[in-house]
C-alpha cells in the first residue's frame, strides 16, 4: 500500500493544511500568524507540500504596500476519498476531492433484504464504477468512509446492532469492504459524519461547538468541538434518538424504554399517518411499504402544501426534536443545531423552525447566547460526504494513517518535528 503522506511532523503539517483548506487561499505570512509557527517552518512545510503535490502556489494577494505576497491553496486533484452511507433503505455513494468537494454520486435501494456477505460485494462494485465513471486515479485514493448506523465497535470495524438483521450483529463489515476494494476502510456513525462534514464544508465557525441532527430511517447526533467530534469511551456518544423522553414508554430495540426515535422517528410518523384514515387514503399511503423513507416523504410534502392532519403530525415529531435539541444544547452548551439528513430534505423547514422555538423558549443558557438551528449544506447526502471527509481529516489533518483492516487509525507518533 502507498505510504502516507505524513513522514516527518505530523500535526504541524496538518495544521498548516487545515488552515489553507479553511482559507482556500492565503500567504505564508497569514499561515504564520494564524498557525503561530515560525515564519521558517512554514517556509519548509509548504515546500514539502508543494513537492508532494498538495498544495499549489495561486497567483498573488492584493499589495499592502510592498510587494504582493504568493498565495497558497489545496491541489483539489491531489488526493481522493470515497463516501459510504450504508442505510437500511438506500445507499449512498459520492467521491470528494481533497477539497471536500462532490466529483461523483451514486446511490442505489438499501441493503436491509441482503446479507452482509451478498450487500458488501455489490456495495464495493458500485465503488469501482463510480471511481471509473469518475476517471480517478486509484493510487490517489486516500481510503473509504463507510458510515451507517450504530452502536458500532469503530476499533474493529463492526455493527454492533441485529439491524437490519441479525446476520449483521457483530459482522466485520469494514475489514470485509477494505479486503474487496484493497482500500483502507474507516468505520464510522452516520451522524458523527454528518456532523463533520459540515464543518469541512466551512458551514460552521471552526472554533464553535455545534452538535447535528441526524434523520434517515432513524434518528442519531453528533457533536463536534472546534473541529473534532466529541467522540466519548467508546465513539457512541450523543446518540439522541434513544434519549428516553417518557420514563413510563414502552422497551425500545435497544434496551431503554421511552426512546425518541419511536416518538418522532419517520417510521413512527408513517404509522400514524396510516392510522388516520382520511391522510391514508388522501397520500396512497402502503401498509405494506418496507421503504419508510418514501412514505415519510409523502407526508411531509403534504404537511408543506397545507394538508392539516400532515401538518400535525409533522408538528408534533418536530416538538420532540426540540425536547431532543433542547437537552444535547444544555449538555454541551451549544452555539449551532445542525439537522442533517434526507428526511429533513422535503420537510426541514418545518423542523427547523419548531426545534427553534423550542430552543428559544427553554433552553438553560438562552440569556448568555442564542442558539441557531440551520440546514445542513449536505442536503441528504449530508452522512456520505462526512464519511469522505473523515477519511480526509484522518489522513491530512490529524496525521492519522488508515489501516487497511478497517480498524479505528492510531493515533499520530508524537516527535520533535510536532512542537517545531
Amino acid at each position: 500500500m502507498r505510504s502516507p503522506v505524513w513522514a516527518g511532523r505530523p500535526k504541524t503539517r496538518g495544521l498548516v493544511l487545515d488552515v489553507i483548506r479553511a482559507a482556500r487561499s492565503i500567504s505564508r505570512v497569514e499561515l504564520a500568524a494564524a498557525t503561530g509557527l515560525t515564519g521558517a517552518t512554514i517556509s519548509e512545510v509548504v515546500r514539502e507540500l508543494i513537492g508532494d503535490g498538495l498544495v499549489v502556489e495561486a497567483g498573488r494577494g492584493a499589495s499592502t504596500g510592498g510587494k504582493p505576497r504568493t498565495l497558497v491553496q489545496l491541489n483539489p486533484v491531489a488526493r481522493y476519498s470515497v463516501g459510504v452511507q450504508l442505510e437500511r433503505n438506500a445507499c449512498v455513494i459520492v467521491v470528494v476531492d481533497l477539497a471536500g468537494r462532490q466529483v461523483a454520486r451514486t446511490s442505489f435501494r438499501g441493503v436491509a433484504s441482503l446479507p452482509p456477505d451478498q450487500a458488501l460485494p455489490l456495495v464495493a462494485a458500485q465503488v469501482e464504477a463510480l471511481l471509473t465513471t469518475a476517471a480517478v486515479d486509484r493510487d490517489k485514493v486516500l481510503g473509504v468512509g463507510l458510515v451507517s448506523y450504530g452502536p458500532q465497535d469503530r476499533h474493529a470495524g463492526v455493527l454492533l446492532t441485529p439491524q437490519p438483521t441479525e446476520e449483521w450483529y457483530d459482522y466485520p463489515v469494514a475489514p470485509r469492504l477494505a479486503e474487496q476494494l484493497g482500500l483502507p476502510v474507516l468505520l464510522d456513525n452516520d451522524a458523527a459524519a454528518a456532523a463533520i462534514g459540515e464543518y469541512w464544508m466551512g458551514a460552521v465557525e471552526p472554533h464553535s461547538t455545534y452538535g447535528c441532527i441526524y434523520m434517515a430511517t432513524g434518528i442519531g447526533g453528533g457533536v463536534v468541538v472546534a473541529g473534532e467530534v466529541y467522540r466519548g469511551s467508546s465513539s457512541n456518544s450523543a446518540e439522541i434518538g434513544h434519549i428516553s423522553i417518557d420514563v413510563h414508554g414502552e422497551e425500545c430495540s435497544c434496551g431503554n424504554v421511552g426512546c425518541l426515535e419511536n416518538y418522532a422517528g419517520p417510521s413512527t410518523v408513517v404509522r400514524q399517518a396510516l392510522a388516520t384514515p382520511g391522510l391514508a387514503r388522501r397520500l396512497a399511503l402502503d401498509p405494506a411499504a418496507d421503504d419508510f423513507l418514501t412514505e415519510f416523504a409523502r407526508i411531509a410534502a403534504a404537511a408543506n402544501t397545507g394538508d392539516p392532519e400532515a401538518r400535525e403530525l409533522i408538528e408534533r415529531s418536530a416538538r420532540y426534536l426540540g425536547h431532543a435539541a433542547v437537552t444535547v444544547a444544555v449538555l454541551f452548551d451549544l452555539d449551532v443545531v445542525v439537522l442533517a439528513g434526507p428526511s429533513f430534505v422535503v420537510a426541514g423547514s418545518i423542523y427547523q423552525s419548531v426545534i427553534q422555538q423550542e430552543l428559544d423558549r427553554r433552553l438553560f443558557a438562552r440569556r448568555a447566547h442564542p442558539v441557531r438551528v440551520v440546514p445542513s449544506v449536505n442536503g441528504s447526502d449530508a452522512a456520505a460526504m462526512g464519511g469522505a471527509v473523515l477519511v480526509l481529516q484522518s489522513e491530512l489533518t490529524l496525521g492519522r494513517s488508515l489501516p487497511e483492516d478497517g480498524a479505528r487509525p492510531a493515533p499520530a507518533v508524537a516527535g520533535a518535528d510536532e512542537a517545531s
